[in-house]
Formats: structure tokens, sequence, C-alpha cells
């Protein structure tokens, strides 16, 4: 399963506000006792869903130990029973994976149709049968009348995984399934803003693990920053922000312990005068704007020829206009608010800057309070120019600014001139594209698309968007230690 295009949505919109009982069971396993906890709001209507466990550092400190405890005798099992195990971990989620996409979609805001709560959960369900069947065999180093040297890859230990608020569920299954899988034990720390999802599916996934394999802590950053530095964590994974990636590095100078970090983006797109504006609308549009502009690799800065420019822009505005955003519960709707206020000022402020810079606004450029509080409709910003916060700053949301260039040598100087290096794509004529892409520096460079990924295809940053690899043979290499033997 790749995640890249927008499934088919249902055109019988219906809005269920009340819990079903199958959302209140898992709810109910995970949350705080009643008068207890921290309320957790619906990102669309503002309600409470539930109430988070707030643990403590002493919490984690027994999380870890148990999870060190735990660790040998889930090593000792062996590739092939963890792999029977994780596929029966991968069933359990497809059992509840429409109350998961429901709590998902109330918590973190993301309709349930397009791709967002349902597709997130097949996302988790495909990455982790991927990384259980991926075969990671040891290599031959050197085969002589001398030497026969072999690489060895053995499990690390316990891996501390910190987890966004974005793609919870399917992010957290990308640091949980390939450390579960090289014999290593976990304990997570879902966002503060999305603890109830990632929890409620991590119980699900006990249901058929060992005790102990797999833990999760639900505290503040006072817990986060202990699970990145505690001396018995042998491996630090996280996607966030680069200011808190950067604490982490340096909280893990004092264990030496190993680091994945996926962090900020702001991907630019250049499309080529080959491009056929109407052809390509679609696809950029999801490039932009799948999760309502909440994705690390998401489409944040588009660099258009002047030659169809304005024709890029008539296409991208006709998309908008024809794409619902609602409440998530609405069957109809495919694009749902900020998750939190905290973003939605992020945005408003980028827009309103650009405003005031004397940029275009094509479409939205200001906030929809008649859909809900956290509510922003998908902007254009127009004749807009690098050096302007809309362009040098990750939005995050529901916003895309527009640059016009003239020469494809300027494009690419300008696409590669902050200091960011997630993604990018080029779009136009294939083979023209090839030897753009080939120049722009981010870990991933997509043709004609934006932001697809795949279990099998490695995935990591370059620059201030962090480093290490994710996905396939070369996700489970990261959460390994290695051993040569020779003789």
């Amino acid at each position: 399963m790749s995640l890249s295009a927008p499934s088919e949505e249902s055109t019988q919109p219906t809005i269920q506000r009340e819990l079903t009982a199958e959302e209140a069971a898992l709810l109910e396993l995970v949350q705080a006792p009643e008068g207890e906890g921290r309320a957790i709001l619906d990102a669309a209507t503002r309600e409470v869903l539930g109430r988070a466990p707030v643990q403590t550092v002493a919490d984690l400190e027994d999380a870890i130990a148990r999870a060190k405890a735990a660790q040998p005798a889930w090593d000792a099992l062996g590739h092939e029973r963890r792999s029977e195990v994780l596929l029966a971990a991968a069933d359990a989620i497809d059992a509840n994976a429409e109350a998961l996409a429901r709590i998902l979609s109330r918590e973190q805001g993301k309709p349930l149709n397009g791709p967002n709560a349902r597709f997130e959960l097949g996302a988790c369900s495909a990455w982790l049968r991927s990384a259980a069947t991926t075969v990671l065999e040891p290599e031959v180093l050197v085969d002589d009348e001398q030497t026969h040297a072999e690489l060895h890859y053995r499990a690390l230990g316990v891996v501390a995984a910190i987890g966004p608020w974005n793609w919870p569920l399917m992010i957290a299954i990308w640091q949980i399934a390939p450390s579960l899988r090289m014999g290593n034990t976990v304990v997570i720390k879902p966002s503060e803003y999305t603890p109830l999802s990632v929890l409620a599916m991590i119980s699900v996934m006990n249901e058929v693990l060992p005790p102990d394999v797999l833990i999760g802590i639900s505290g503040d950053r006072e817990v986060g920053a202990r699970l990145a530095s505690h001396p018995d964590v042998d491996k630090v994974m996280f996607t966030g922000s680069t200011a808190t990636g950067r604490k982490i590095i340096e909280s893990s100078a004092g264990n030496i312990a190993r680091l994945t970090l996926e962090l900020g983006g702001n991907d630019a797109g250049v499309v080529l005068p080959s491009a056929d504006p109407q052809a390509i609308a679609q696809d950029l549009f999801w490039g932009a704007f799948i999760n309502t502009g909440q994705t690390c690799a998401a489409l944040k800065r588009l660099y258009v020829h002047e030659s169809i420019y304005d024709d890029v822009i008539e296409a991208l505005k006709s998309v908008a206009e024809q794409t619902p955003m609602g409440e998530g519960l609405d069957e109809a709707n495919v694009l749902g608010p900020l998750q939190n206020k905290q973003q939605f000022d992020i945005v408003n402020r980028l827009v309103e800057d650009a405003k005031a810079h004397g940029a275009r606004i094509v479409t939205g450029g200001a906030p929809a309070p008649e859909l809900g509080e956290l509510f922003y409709p998908i902007t254009l910003v127009a004749d807009v120019s690098d050096g302007t916060a809309i362009v040098d700053e990750e939005q995050f949301g529901p916003v895309l600014p527009v640059i016009k260039y003239s020469d494809v040598d300027e494009a690419v100087a300008r696409a590669n001139r902050l200091e960011v290096g997630l993604g990018g794509s080029v779009w136009g004529d294939p083979q023209e594209a090839r030897a753009v892409a080939a120049r722009i520096q981010s870990g991933t460079v997509w043709i004609n698309s934006h932001g697809g990924l795949h279990p099998a295809v490695p995935f990591g940053g370059v620059k201030n968007s962090g480093y290490g690899l994710e996905f396939g043979v070369a996700g489970l290499k990261a959460v390994a230690a290695t051993q040569v033997i020779s003789g």
C-alpha cells in the first residue's frame, strides 16, 4: 500500500457524534478514570472526547524497566515467530479499524473518507505487515581463501518512540513495526494533542503481543525529555519539529542513543513549462492539501513557470472549490479543521502577513467560523516572493504559496535555498523532470506527484529535515545493531 492518492469519498452525508459501542469500549480501556486525567477535545466540534491519562516520570521509569526486562525473551523468539505475532497484531488492527478510525477522526480532525482516517488505519496494517515480512539476511562481506566475514543485524534493546499529532497512528506504526520486528521492545509517547487514538491502537495490538513488549506512556514534555535521555534507551525515533529534534540530539549525548529524526519539511515543487495544468491539478492539490496540509512531506512551496502560471492557479482553484471541508464524521467531507489552536494561529498569521506584503489571495484567506473554531479554508496565495514568511516558514496547514519563475535553473536554486530537505517534486515531461529532480536537495523527489510513500521504499530527510531512514530493509537496519563475524 502506498500513501498517496485519495480514495473515493461517499456522497451520503451522515453525522453520528455519539460514541459507538466499539469506540466507547476502546476508549474505556485507555482513558483516565472519571474525574481524572486531561480533557481531549474533538478537533472539529470542540466537545470533550475523553480524558487522557497524565503519567509522570516515575511511571516512565517503570515502563522502561518493564520493557528492558521483556526484551531478551522477545528477541529470543526469533524473526519467524516475531513476524507471526506482528501479522496477528495487524489482523487485530484490521478487526478494530472502524472504531479506531472514528476515534482518530474526532481527536485529530481528519475526515473518515478521502486520504484520511480510514486510509490511515489501512496504512497502519499495511506497514505492519510489510515490516513483519521483509527479509533481512546476513551480508557476506568477504569470502576468499583467507577470510569469511559476515555482517549481521541484532536487536538494540529498548526503542523510545516519540510521535506527532498529524498522522498519529500511522507514524506510530512506522516507529513500532520495524523496532519490534528486529527484536527490540518499544516505549512510545504519543503527542499530548492526540494520545487517545494511539493508546487505543496500542491496546488492540497488546491483545496479541507478549506483555511489556509495547508500552504506551501518556505524559507531558518532561516525560518526553526523560524518554529521549534515559540511560536504558538504546534508540530514539522522533517525528516532529526541527527545534525539538535539536533538543533530542542534545539529550541523546548522555546515553549515546542512536537516532532517527524526521523533522520539518517545507517541501518545494517545480512545475516545468511542459506540464499540463489541467492534467496535474488533482495530484498537485492532494500533494499540498492531504490531511488539510498537516503533513511533514506535503507540498508547501510551488514554483510555476511564467508561461503556465495563471493556468495552474486556476486549475488548483477549481479543485479547491469542489473539495468539501467540514466535520470528519460527515461521510461527504475530505478536508477537516486544523488540529489545534496553536497551529491555527500559525496559519492565520502567515496568511495575514502575506496580505500585508501584497500577495494575491486566490481563494480562502480567512478563517471559516461557520464550520467551526479551528477551520481554515483552502487558501491559494499568488504573486508572492521568496523571503516572505508564507514561503520561508512551513505553514503546516491548508495554505499554498504559488511563486512564478522564468528560468528552470532559477527555480532549482529557489527550491534549494532553505535549510530543509524532506521531500520535493518536479512536474512536466518525465524525462526532463528526472533531470531536474536530480538537482533538488531533498531526501525524496517525486515526478508528477508529491508525497506518495511505499512501505518498501526508504524515506528520510537531508539538511535540517533530519537523518536516518525508515521503511523496507533500510528501516530494519536503522533499528538494529551491526555485528561482524569474521573468521
